[in-house]
């Protein structure tokens, strides 16, 4: 029995022993770490839906995505701090915890790492500190003397307000163009740290080696030193320091020279780790802090550029909100991540925390895997009082300073900014990061939003570094990468042009709770994504990821722009031969050569609706510096391949991009039937009507279109048709410009106005062709369609040779064909896919056999790509299955444009609103606007096209059931 009390005896000394010895911070989480951890919490809420009653919500969360609450969209109050209606529930929270015995006598901090908005906090009925007032920010409360340690249990009570007292947060925070939710929406967690400990950090790792800390303590303590100890990741020691604390004082300032470190670029993600040990008077190690950390050197030379680690960066970013539509602004570690890789995916190097603060673990994410950051104070058009804002600072920078990522502070977006705080940001920061005002002249960056194209060239002449932190506004399908070419061309072209940033990232289209679980973007407001609310990739994806590849592959005779200069698609220049024995590959990267990367390269060939590989082979990437352009030899290509298909990988296995360059056109005719043993007759004539085996052409003798198809008796409804059509924006005048005599172009900036063409039908003819054809001409006198002339073989295919005469300004121009949409089922086709193009969206989309279902959706509300609808580029042929038959088109030439239909805008018809056109064969297609800019101040690739003079096309058409 002594014996065994003993033992009892001696384990509790140990146990007290090794926590008087545990030097490392502790901590313990009260919430989960994220939306897919959440801890229940007792819960009431004021207000809305579910209130009234003592219940259960997850921790972290938006208290309106766990069914409680009201729904508010900020704008719709915006510019008022106080407003009627607003919605102002209060949510109050209670949760029981232990902490372990072995905490007691160490210094305890509760932490809540956002809450919206003001926050007041009890714990074990004590105020834990003053009211919280700002919504993205660490809120750490010192409560060593207000807990209790083993079994008794703690209470905390939260008592969180969805508006604020304070005028400034409310217009900083609450009316501006996103989401308003409420409640504890990132992590509560209790941090334990020895009594005597080190409070906080701010590291400066230069690239050249040199380390400097700032390294706070607590307390006072005479005799003390700060032991630095650097690691590489795999914990590899790099390099070691000890500091002295000087007598009387409370930090470090440490600093020592780290030889030949390996740098940290969004390309080049190296980073290290740290360790910060506070030692005594007698070398005892009394607290270990620990960190992660990059060694590279921001530079903002004037006039200039920016520059990292002495390299001139060209900045290709986007906005991106804390958002997802199940959690609002509840996130996780994994969504975090899957964040910064889609971002990267789409080859940007760098993202704006658009307009507030993100979580630690999306700037972990952007530090690890390699991204630029802006880290940004809460503010949107409305700004933070200086008081207030002081103290939103301090929680924001100490909490992000020694993240590598980060390379500029923003003090709030478009006027949000409060001058009294532009100071503040390094009274924290050692490094001394640039400071912003997004929209404005600051810092020596000029930021301003949403320039035309033009404009945004006149930005480019001034002396500032012309850096848009918001440019191309994404809405619906419209924006992003429609203009991307034209605008990134012009930025690389100016030397003090550093990038921009795109809006925006993706949708915010929230799960209505309240509405059998919708998805609201609020109309036009929240649908401003490259990808959608769940990140469903739209065209202009591809688009983005192509232009911006740091590594951009094509061929001798390709045509980058992929336009010809009466609008028509062309991917080879002036009809030249492709030469796909050699890859000309530039080099985008500001710091890495083209030695790590792959290119894997297939000839292809077309066969019906089969790709065969040819030949393939992976080839190593040449020692090409940045900046700068090689080549590097395929092989000999093999003489049936039709196209080239190259993947470029980078040096981590990630795609970068994949290109497909057609060689020839394919060899194909997709509109042969099969034969029967015996011959068929040539098509037999009679007053507008042509049998040709078991296919029946109806002409009108009105006016000479095509009236029915027909195949075994059954039709198909593909008629009234070839019809010209010409339709320019009808806010313009007969020259182009915006029509400033029409008192109403305001108001028709998003429709469209025809052309009529008033020419007369002259007749209709039938004579004998080569091969036993029958040739049916329709002509026509004084009006633009001059001759549809029909060549029908005796199986029932035809080819359709038709002529037109147009001179004037047009944004949609070619010839159509009726097929009812009801009746859609699906199409394939041979060409760029699998999205539609646009004139002033071309890139993206490669040449491939591709096929999809018939789609119809709404713009905002509905995310299912690639739309079916929309205008198709370097098609070699198309079929289109409806439920009364198939019919498949191959055109002439692949330089026009198959329209399928038209494009649908959102319910708003905010972008276009365009003119029904059926299955169209286009000489010309209209470029789209963003949410900002009219097409007209987009870029060259979105003007108007000058039409002129004699138009000459030709398709192959087959019919089956």
């Amino acid at each position: 029995m002594k014996k065994q009390l003993l033992t009892t005896l001696l384990a509790i000394v140990a146990l007290v022993m090794n926590a008087q010895n545990d030097v490392q911070t502790h901590r313990k989480y009260l919430s989960g770490h994220g939306y897919d951890d959440m801890v229940q919490w007792d819960f009431y809420c004021t207000g809305g839906n579910n209130s009234g009653k003592w219940t259960k919500i997850g921790v972290p969360s938006c208290w309106e995505l766990q069914g409680f609450g009201t729904y508010q969209y900020g704008m719709k109050f915006y510019g008022k701090a106080f407003p009627d209606g607003i919605a102002d529930e209060k949510g109050m929270y209670k949760y029981e915890f232990t902490l372990p015995k072995e905490w007691a006598n160490h210094h305890i901090d509760l932490v809540f790492e956002a809450s919206m908005t003001d926050t007041e906090v009890k714990i074990n009925k004590r105020k834990a500190g003053s009211m919280h007032q700002g919504a993205f920010y660490r809120i750490t409360y010192d409560v060593t003397d207000r807990v209790f340690f083993g079994d008794k249990k703690n209470l905390l009570e939260v008592t969180v307000s969805k508006e604020s007292t304070n005028t400034g947060v409310n217009l900083s925070e609450r009316r501006a163009d996103y989401w308003n939710f409420g409640g504890i929406f990132r992590p509560v967690f209790i941090v334990c740290k020895p009594a005597i400990n080190i409070e906080r950090t701010a590291i400066d790792a230069k690239a050249d080696g040199t380390f400097s800390a700032y390294v706070l303590t607590n307390h006072t303590l005479d005799g003390a030193k700060i032991r630095t100890t650097i690691s590489d990741m795999a914990g590899k020691k790099v390099a070691e320091n000890t500091t002295d604390i000087r007598n009387g004082s409370d930090h470090a300032d440490v600093s020592f020279k780290v030889n030949n470190p390996k740098l940290w670029s969004a390309e080049t993600p190296n980073r290290y780790q740290v360790s910060f040990a506070l030692l005594d008077n007698n070398g005892k190690t009394l607290h270990i802090e620990k960190d992660k950390f990059g060694f590279r050197t921001i530079e903002v030379r004037e006039h200039d550029g920016l520059y990292i680690n002495g390299k001139k960066v060209n900045i290709r970013g986007v906005n991106r909100h804390s958002f997802w539509p199940e959690s609002g602004r509840t996130l996780s570690k994994k969504l975090n991540i899957e964040d910064v890789k889609l971002i990267k995916s789409m080859n940007m190097n760098a993202v704006r925390s658009s307009h507030y603060p993100a979580d630690p673990e999306f700037y972990d994410a952007c530090d690890s895997l390699g991204l630029y950051a802006m880290d940004e104070l809460s503010g949107w058009h409305g700004h933070h009082e200086t008081i207030n804002g002081q103290k939103l600072i301090r929680e924001m920078v100490i909490r992000d300073v020694n993240h590598p990522s980060i390379i500029w502070w923003s003090n709030g977006n478009e006027k949000g900014w409060n001058d009294e705080l532009n100071g503040d940001f390094h009274k924290w920061d050692i490094q001394k990061r640039p400071v912003l005002h997004p929209q404005g002249n600051f810092g020596g960056f000029e930021t301003m939003h949403y320039r035309s194209y033009g404009e945004s060239e006149e930005y480019m002449r001034k002396p500032e570094i012309f850096m848009p932190t918001e440019f191309l506004h994404a809405l619906y399908d419209g924006g992003a990468g429609a203009g991307l070419y034209d605008y990134w061309k012009l930025m690389r072209s100016w030397p003090r042009c550093a990038g921009g940033f795109i809006w925006a990232y993706a949708d915010e289209g929230v799960v209505r709770t309240d509405m059998n679980g919708m998805i609201d973007n609020v109309g036009n407001y929240g649908a401003d994504g490259i990808v959608g609310p769940h990140h469903e990739k739209e065209g202009s994806y591809y688009t983005v990821k192509q232009i911006w590849c740091p590594v951009q592959v094509t061929l001798k005779g390709v045509n980058e722009s992929l336009l010809d200069s009466k609008g028509g698609y062309m991917q080879t220049c002036n009809e030249t031969s492709v030469d796909g024995s050699r890859l000309i590959v530039e080099n985008r990267y500001d710091f890495l050569s083209l030695k790590g990367v792959k290119f894997d390269c297939s000839y292809v060939k077309y066969e019906g609706t089969d790709t065969k590989v040819i030949k393939s082979k992976t080839i190593n990437g040449a020692d090409i510096a940045p900046g700068q352009t090689g080549e590097i030899a395929v092989g000999e290509v093999p003489a049936d391949a039709e196209g080239l298909v190259v993947k470029a990988t980078d040096q981590y296995g990630e795609e970068l991009y994949t290109w497909a360059f057609k060689l020839k056109d394919t060899r194909t005719d997709m509109t042969v039937k099969r034969e029967n043993r015996m011959r068929k007759p040539r098509p037999s004539y009679n007053n507008g009507v042509v049998t040709a085996d078991n296919t029946t052409y109806t002409f009108s003798t009105e006016d000479g279109t095509l009236k029915s198809v027909t195949v075994d008796g059954k039709e198909i409804k593909f008629d009234n048709g070839p019809k010209f059509f010409a339709y320019r924006r009808a806010d313009r005048s007969w020259d182009q410009f915006y029509n400033h005599d029409d008192p109403q172009a305001e108001k028709k900036k998003t429709t469209y106005t025809e052309y009529p063409d008033f020419g007369t039908f002259a007749g209709i003819t039938a004579t004998d062709g080569d091969n036993d054809t029958l040739i049916v001409t329709a002509t026509y006198d004084l009006g633009s369609l001059q001759k549809a002339e029909w060549h029908i073989a005796p199986n029932g295919t035809v080819r359709l040779v038709y002529k037109y005469v147009f001179n004037g300004v047009v944004d949609l121009m070619g010839v159509k064909f009726d097929f009812p949409e009801e009746y859609m089922l699906r199409k394939q086709w041979l060409g760029c896919g699998p999205y539609r193009v646009w004139k002033n969206r071309l890139h993206g989309p490669q040449l491939g056999i591709w096929s999809n279902e018939y789609n119809d959706p709404v713009p905002g509300e509905s995310f299912l790509y690639p739309e079916f609808k929309g205008y198709f580029a370097g098609v070699q042929w198309m079929k289109l299955e409806s439920k009364l038959g198939t019919v498949t088109l191959q055109p002439g030439t692949d330089r026009e444009y198959i329209g399928v239909y038209q494009p649908r805008d959102g319910r708003d018809q905010l972008l276009y609103t365009l003119p029904e056109t059926g299955i169209s064969i286009m000489q010309v297609i209209p470029g789209v606007r963003n949410k900002v800019n009219t097409t007209d101040l987009n870029g060259p690739s979105a003007q108007a096209v000058w039409a002129n003079g004699e138009y000459t096309g030709e398709v192959k058409l087959s019919f089956e059931n």
